[in-house]
């Protein structure tokens, strides 16, 4: 019997030193409680009692960054949540340099992102957010970098301000409407008036143009009447005037010399 005792407590120690890595992850091996190697994937020995093997992911992990209330630069008070991307680089490092690498990065990456909203003002939080979402990024893989974690990306989702602020700023923005309206208006203006001087020089200079102009006005104006009384312009009668007088004074005989 006591045979068999010992079979099982031979089976019993070979599944317990066994372990299986999958391809992402990785074992840092410890041996009577100093760092002897990072091990994976596949199978992997560990010795019970003298050795102890700790898990770490390797794929890409997707941080929620809790709501903060921060003031930006203008005093203006607003509720601003993030997520963040990142992925353990250095097994060894995440697991010796620091205590809890998913809590220390989640920490650091709430107050950087106080820290950088509240140098800006709310116009710039609100018009320039990947400007923003790159300078949290840069601060967070710099100070990460020694636990062995690289931030790859980092989005604000969501900047909520007050139903005061929120009425404040479609005022102002109702007034900017206004403002670049009028401002268009008075261009629009400024340039039939240049356009009407130039039309103006010209007629003045052409009396064969105003004469045009006067047709196609009384043209315009007989689309909608069928009746028109108007005065005829006595320059327009001056060529056919000086025709006929020609015609009179033409002498016979050349008529019928030609």
């Amino acid at each position: 019997m006591s045979s068999y005792l010992f079979l099982a407590l031979i089976v019993l120690f070979i599944s317990s030193a066994i372990r299986i890595l999958p391809e992402y992850e990785r074992g840092v091996i410890f041996t009577l409680g100093r760092f002897s190697k990072v091990s994976g994937p596949g199978l992997i020995i560990v010795i019970p009692i003298i050795q102890r093997m700790t898990r770490v992911d390797l794929r890409i992990i997707v941080l929620d960054v809790p709501t903060q209330d921060v003031i930006s630069k203008d005093n203006i008070s607003v509720q601003v949540n993030a997520v963040l991307y990142f992925r353990v680089m250095d097994p060894e490092k995440a697991i010796i340099q620091v205590e809890n690498y998913m809590q220390a990065t989640s920490q650091l990456a709430q107050t950087t992102l106080r820290s950088v909203l509240g140098q800006h003002e709310l116009d710039d939080m609100l018009t320039e957010r990947e400007k923003l979402n790159m300078a949290i990024q840069t601060i967070v893989d710099e100070q990460t970098d020694n636990w062995g974690v690289k931030v790859t990306n980092v989005e604000i989702k969501h900047i909520d301000l007050d139903e005061s602020m929120i009425r404040v700023i479609a005022k102002q923005a109702e007034a900017e409407r206004n403002r670049r309206a009028k401002i268009i208006h008075a261009d629009g203006e400024l340039q039939a008036s240049k356009a009407l001087l130039e039309a103006s020089k010209i007629l003045a200079s052409e009396p064969q143009a105003l004469q045009l102009r006067y047709l196609q006005t009384v043209s315009s104006i007989s689309e909608k009447n069928s009746t028109i009384i108007f005065p005829i312009p006595i320059d327009i009668l001056t060529p056919f005037k000086k025709f006929l007088n020609k015609v009179q004074n033409a002498d016979p005989k050349e008529g019928l010399d030609a």
